[in-house]
């Protein structure tokens, strides 16, 4: 009987690859190929034939065929014994595929992706601990006490099923295997077993993928290597070429035979079909990052594998042991070691802090290194039993620290930063830059096991109503609280100026005066509210305050009591008249924000500055409206010095400072602060004038305006609201501010679109006051976005997207504050706008939905990091600022 085979080609172009390694890509040349990769094809089936026939059967060049019979749809071949034929489609001719050589004296072939090389994933130099040949797998461990956790290395096929024997011989009843690795990995046969190989990329073959394609699971790109691979096979007389020595590439690259699919195993077939004959023991994956803490649907996942094993509940049979927990990556080292951490801090809670081995440890614990970190102790400070869920954690870390200890780490990756003297450039990148980020993740890392920790002891009791995802939305201050993890500023030498290090820069560069009042009231962008004693400005000098001071008093205004309201979160000095704020000489036009608990640190931090700027009685470079100049300075004041002069010739002036950042919504604890001060000045006089101001008069002034014009309507009463006009132009939805994720808000929000429509009332109020500034804040958002496909480059348009999703957070969040003071005025608002957040708004799904901010109309938000909380929070600005204090 004649069999037919039909094959059908994917048109997809291997480089269109979104795959990432670290180091520069494989140098690669085009060839045509009869099949073309699948790696971002749909993936949902095995992404290969459903016949396990041998591939030299299909291969044209080998095969002896009888004839060719050409038709309209392809060729068929029939073969010399008449007894096969297949049918060849011209599209799978035309594919291509990449091939590239690692030197020029080693062969050229194939590249997986189109850009890597498969090189054997695990060397005998990486087996620290000896365990390959006695248990199966490199670095094969137990953790310290009684808990049944197990690490270890990437072992073969075989070495699994040692390991499993091992587990047996330990008397492990039920046992679940998590592999850790989030990079493809594929098995090759080698005699009676599976060795498994990596694709790298040619500049690092050490190194593995990372950054991988978010669309497409780490198995979904094993199937789709495999498919590759059996496709390079057909090409190349049913052989492909791996790496196994990148050291000294003796008698590389080597020949794998691959005949059929079932040549090549992926990680799922090596797990999995062991455990056929162990039904009790179950397989997942978990993909960790190398650096830094796992994404939270990393940790949501972890939590549904608890989920799924009624062992491991609180409530379980406590006749039967719990299972065996087994974390394997690579070697078994850095993500196997957060695995087994995550695990150690699970039988805590499941068996008890009583059976908790704390004494096996307590004098290795001597020796470690105790973490003081302002952000540590602030976390430890508002969590509910916080030194307890810090000390589990530790006690967890002791356990696990055979190979890895992630305290040490932290420790060891800031004494590096600490050991840079003068920064300097390797490959184009900042050594301090680079120290810095590693402290940080390995910090983050710590920090995000203290904030499981304190999940599982809230939701592991309860059977884990919420995910960690949720629970972490429920409880948003911390993500506040890890965007000011680097609060490196703080500690910055007060003589950087005068070192020549950084610069002054005079407030005429910063702020242009698009009102055109620098003339008449000695400051830039100065305006007034209609009908209402707000104003706004550019950050003014002792001149300036004293004229806007005189203009407030006078017959005509009369205003007796004023309280003046600073913006700023950067430093700022009055020097010989001027105003000057430090920046760095590479980036002007950069603020360099200083993340601060209280604001009287900046005036400390000014106080500082300015000491030792009049004690250096030298000649230093600032920058004017002009150009560069070399000044000496006679006199030099604090903006609070400014003010508390000030106050001696208006005794009903009050100042204070309120930092608030750039582009962002206003931290819930600023709503707080600006309410807080209103309401304490209003008290002492109904009438009283508030002026704000930031370094332009701009951006954050405007905030502030709407925020106090809100404020005073909900005291004074609203004006009337007109109905919306019907307006028929582009765009209109989107400047009226009617975007999906705005008006999701709305419909959760009681009377919503009132508390919108207010608040857009407010814009529109304030606005008028700096129509040539173009600045409404419902057009800036929509313009922004407008802008990212015009951007010159992709770190443009990261930055615009981020943006506009910072200008569309400020406008919820002036809803949400508007919404607050609707329904806490009864009480005059004693609770606190952070608070009615974090206690009511975050119960009505506020921040879930602000967790997945973005532009639904267009995208999908969830394609850029930028749609979550914990990414577009984090301080921005700082990333293109040289770190010049020390992390504390």
């Amino acid at each position: 009987m004649t069999a037919c085979l039909l094959y059908i080609s994917h048109s997809i172009n291997p480089h269109s690859s979104t795959v990432q390694i670290m180091g520069t890509s494989a140098s690669a040349t085009s060839q045509a190929a009869p099949f073309a990769p699948t790696h971002q094809a749909d993936h949902q089936g095995n992404g290969m034939a459903e016949h396990r026939r041998s591939l030299q059967s299909v291969n044209i060049h080998n095969s002896k065929a009888k004839s060719i019979i050409t038709n309209k749809v392809a060729p068929v071949v029939i073969t010399n014994n008449c007894r096969e034929e297949f049918q060849i489609h011209d599209k799978i001719q035309s594919a291509n595929y990449s091939t590239g050589r690692i030197s020029d004296l080693l062969p050229e072939h194939y590249l997986v992706l189109g850009e890597f090389f498969m090189v054997q994933d695990v060397y005998n130099r990486a087996d620290v601990l000896n365990t390959t040949k006695s248990h199966g797998a490199p670095n094969f461990r137990k953790v310290k006490g009684k808990y049944p956790l197990f690490g270890m290395g990437q072992p073969s096929l075989n070495g699994f099923k040692q390991v499993l024997q091992r587990l047996q011989i330990d008397g492990c009843e039920e046992a679940i295997f998590i592999c850790v690795r989030e990079e493809p990995v594929v098995f090759f046969r080698s005699g009676g077993d599976f060795i498994p190989y990596t694709p790298r990329g040619r500049e690092n073959l050490h190194e593995n993928l990372h950054d991988l394609d978010r669309e497409l699971s780490a198995e979904q790109i094993e199937l789709s290597i495999r498919k590759e691979l059996c496709d390079f096979a057909k090409l190349s007389e049913n052989k492909f070429y791996v790496y196994n020595d990148i050291e000294h590439f003796k008698d590389e690259p080597q020949q794998v035979q691959i005949l059929s699919e079932e040549d090549i195993h992926v990680t799922e077939e090596v797990y999995r079909r062991p455990l056929f004959s162990q039904p009790q023991h179950r397989y997942y994956r978990l993909p960790l990052p190398m650096e830094g803490a796992p994404l939270e649907e990393t940790f949501d996942a972890f939590v549904n594998i608890l989920r799924l094993t009624p062992n491991l509940f609180l409530m379980r049979d406590s006749s039967r042991p719990p299972p065996a927990l087994l974390f394997s990556c690579q070697v078994g080292v850095g993500r196997t070691n957060l695995g087994l951490i995550l695990g150690a801090i699970v039988f805590h809670h499941l068996q008890g802090a009583a059976e908790s081995p704390r004494y096996l440890w307590q004098e290795m614990q001597k020796s470690e290194h105790k973490l003081d970190f302002q952000v540590i102790e602030l976390l430890i400070s508002r969590l509910p039993k916080g030194q307890q869920v810090l000390d589990e954690v530790d006690d967890a870390i002791a356990m696990c620290s055979d190979m890895h200890n992630i305290k040490d780490a932290v420790f060891e990756n800031k004494l590096k930063l600490e050991g840079i003297g003068e920064d300097y450039q390797i490959q184009g990148n900042s050594t301090k830059g680079y120290f810095l980020q590693r402290t940080l993740q390995s910090l983050e890392r710590y920090v995000y096991l203290l904030v499981f920790n304190a999940y599982l002891h809230e939701q592991y009791p309860q059977a884990f109503p919420q995910s960690f995802s949720q629970w972490l939305c429920m409880n948003a201050w911390i993500y506040r609280l890890l965007a000011c993890m680097d609060s490196s500023e703080l500690s910055t030498p007060a003589s950087l100026i005068t070192d020549g290090i950084r610069v002054l820069v005079s407030s005429q560069f910063l702020a242009t005066d698009l009102l055109s009042t620098a003339k008449e009231m000695k400051v830039a962008n100065f305006r007034r509210v209609s009908k209402m004693a707000l104003y706004g400005m550019a950050q003014p000098n002792s001149e300036a305050v004293a004229v806007v001071m005189s203009y407030l008093t006078d017959q005509r205004r009369g205003h007796s009591t004023i309280l003046w309201l600073n913006l700023q979160e950067e430093l700022v000095l009055e020097a010989n008249g001027q105003m000057f704020t430090p920046r760095e000489p590479g980036s002007l036009e950069q603020p360099i924000p200083v993340c601060v608990q209280h604001p009287q640190k900046l005036q400390e931090m000014e106080l500082a500055l300015k000491q030792d700027i009049l004690r250096c009685e030298k000649w230093l470079e600032v920058i004017t409206e002009q150009d560069k100049q070399m000044r000496m300075f006679k006199t030099c004041q604090t903006i609070e010095e400014l003010f508390v002069h000030q106050k001696s010739v208006h005794p009903g002036l009050s100042y204070q400072r309120i930092p608030l950042s750039d582009f962002c919504a206003p931290k819930e604890e600023v709503f707080d602060q600006l309410l807080e001060a209103m309401k304490s000045s209003l008290a002492e006089d109904p009438n009283c004038a508030f002026i704000f101001n930031c370094h332009d008069g701009k951006d954050r002034t405007t905030a502030a305006m709407v925020i106090a014009t809100l404020t005073l309507w909900h005291i004074n009463g609203f004006p009337e609201c007109e109905e919306d006009e019907i307006v028929s132009v582009p765009d209109a939805k989107y400047t009226k501010g009617e975007f999906e994720v705005v008006m999701q808000v709305v419909r959760v929000l009681p009377d919503g679109h009132r508390v919108k429509r207010e608040v857009d009332v407010a814009l529109d109020v304030v606005s008028e006051t700096m129509t040539p500034m173009h600045y409404h804040l419902r057009e800036v958002i929509i313009s922004t976005y407008r802008q990212i496909k015009k951007a010159k480059s992709e770190a443009d348009a990261q930055c615009l997207r981020l943006r506009s999703l910072q200008y569309l957070e400020r406008y919820i969040y002036l809803i949400l504050f508007n919404c607050y003071l609707h329904l806490e005025k009864k009480d005059s608002w004693r609770r606190s706008f952070s608070q009615w957040m974090y206690q009511v708004a975050a119960r009505a799904g506020v921040y879930a939905i602000l967790n997945h901010l973005g532009f639904s109309e267009f995208e999908n938000p969830d394609d850029s990091l930028m749609a979550r909380l914990r990414f577009r929070w984090l301080p921005h600005s700082v990333q293109f600022i040289p770190m010049r204090g020390q992390l504390i």
